[in-house]
């Protein structure tokens, strides 16, 4: 019997999700306050239960609850009944804390160079020029063996760049004053939303995102990115297309296991995808459509299953749909597409249950053993056995102290790279520029304190011409000389 768990069911059915098709990728999507957030918290489980790390972006605080187990209530009991549930436990799940911003778990850094120009491009939103700018700054480090880590490398690249445009100009293309100072300016705002943070090493190990505890249960890794999806919500998309691209570029091939390596869970998923330049979809897509063999499953959540491209839509194994809302002719015009991207089920008008569905409901489609979807189903969601809610500080803390990579992120490590090489070659061309000559100066006169009888009559003279009386002397002599 192949590896499952419970998401939820009805009266009448339960619905398990199989773990050797998880890595056919999925959706959770619904209006706000459906309970998309509880939905992912139970498939969280389900995947650490089974002995499958997950990664997961905490965008409302809401999720740091899946590390300490939930209490006894009455709703919880009454959705059991419903559901039949036999065996249901309050748990705490193995979990570590991650903060890009370094406030609320261990840091993530990545550098300059493993982002890359396109995504980089794409996070300053650059136009075509300046991307081609950007293009040829990592290609004069890479020609020039300088690394590329953080901020401060990339701008002191770019400044090097300006000061010898004429030169580089040949072999990379015209490099515009104008357009290097737009990516300058750009570069400091993303520093000022706490870019910096995240540019830098010690860069994140991918294996610290694929451990189990002691006892064979994943560890689930949560990201806080509460500030961030405010402050910063290009950067916060990023990095998730970065973590994407180097888990299909280092993983190997594993084809269809039991169970997938890692399964990651992107909330606010249309942030992926709004603004970006056409070649960054299109890599996004190649990567989604791939890395399925490489034993990683991708579930997106967002409000509408339409904030995702199409093509990334038909590569969706589990789709589960919570509430909609349709009060205009546009959203019941989603409403039906929607709909018609469920498998039917005769026992279900799925355009009509889709606006009916109470908080905790969802339409819910899985992939069978064989990979055809199941018929859509009308289920209750499973409740988590963690809690429902946030950790406080002091809770928090204590995961962190006790987590067994404490310590190895906390400390930033500068080494050279090309901001240090170019600082001390420019100090090199300074010293070894040569002086400019010095031009020769008459020699001076010796000065004597004495006055000669001329210098001092020429002095009295000039003294009186502003007097009346002495312009009355200058008109006598111009006569004496005119002859008039």
């Amino acid at each position: 019997m192949s590896i499952q768990f419970l998401i939820g069911g009805n009266a009448r059915t339960q619905v398990h999700f199989s773990a050797k098709t998880a890595n056919r990728h999925g959706m959770i999507a619904g209006a706000t306050g459906t309970g998309k957030t509880v939905t992912l918290q139970v498939l969280a489980e389900g995947f650490s239960k089974i002995g499958v790390p997950v990664f997961l972006a905490d965008v409302k605080g809401d999720l740091s609850g899946l590390a300490t187990a939930g209490q006894a209530h009455k709703k919880i009991q009454s959705r059991i009944d419903k559901i039949k549930i036999e065996q249901f436990t309050h748990h705490a799940n193995p979990c570590l804390f991650w903060d890009i911003l370094a406030k609320l778990g261990h840091p993530v850094h990545t550098t300059i160079s493993e982002m890359g120009p396109l995504l980089l491009s794409s996070l300053l939103e650059l136009n075509e020029v300046q991307s081609g700018i950007l293009y040829a700054a990592f290609a004069i480090a890479d020609d020039n063996g300088m690394l590329l880590l953080d901020l401060k490398d990339l701008r002191s690249m770019l400044s090097w760049m300006v000061g010898n445009s004429k030169t580089l100009s040949a072999d990379y293309g015209n490099i515009s004053h104008s357009s290097v100072g737009a990516i300058q300016r750009r570069l400091l705002i993303l520093e000022q939303q706490g870019a910096e943070n995240l540019f830098a090493e010690p860069a994140l190990k991918l294996n610290d995102l694929m451990i189990t505890d002691f006892s064979g249960r994943g560890v689930i890794s949560i990201l806080d990115v509460t500030s961030l999806i405010n402050n910063a919500p290009r950067v916060y998309a990023s990095f998730l297309i970065w973590l994407l691209a180097e888990l299909y570029e280092q993983l190997p091939e594993v084809g269809d296991a039991e169970k997938p390596k890692l399964v990651l869970f992107f909330d606010e998923a249309h942030l992926l995808f709004d603004r970006a330049p056409r070649s960054l979809v299109d890599k996004i897509e190649q990567v989604v459509r791939l890395i399925r063999s490489k034993g990683v499953g991708v579930y997106f959540i967002s409000q509408s299953p339409l904030d995702i491209p199409e093509d990334i839509m038909g590569q969706l194994g589990t789709k589960i749909q919570h509430a909609l809302r349709a009060f205009t002719p546009k959203d019941k015009k989603m409403v039906k597409m929607v709909a018609d991207t469920f498998r039917e089920n005769p026992l279900i008008d799925t355009r009509t249950a889709i606006t009916e569905l109470k908080t905790g409901e969802a339409l819910v489609s899985v992939l069978a053993e064989d990979g055809a979807p199941t018929p859509v189903e009308r289920i209750l969601i499973t409740p988590p056995g963690s809690r429902i809610g946030p950790l406080n500080d002091a809770e928090r803390h204590e995961i962190i102290n006790r987590s067994p990579l404490k310590g190895r992120y906390d400390e930033k490590v500068d080494r050279e790279s090309a901001y240090e090489i170019l600082k001390q070659r420019a100090a090199e061309e300074k010293k070894s520029a040569p002086l400019p000559p010095v031009r020769a100066s008459a020699p001076k006169k010796r000065s004597s304190s004495r006055q000669s009888y001329a210098e001092a009559v020429t002095k009295s003279v000039l003294r009186s011409l502003g007097s009346s009386l002495g312009r009355q002397i200058v008109r006598g002599i111009m006569k004496t000389i005119l002859g008039k």
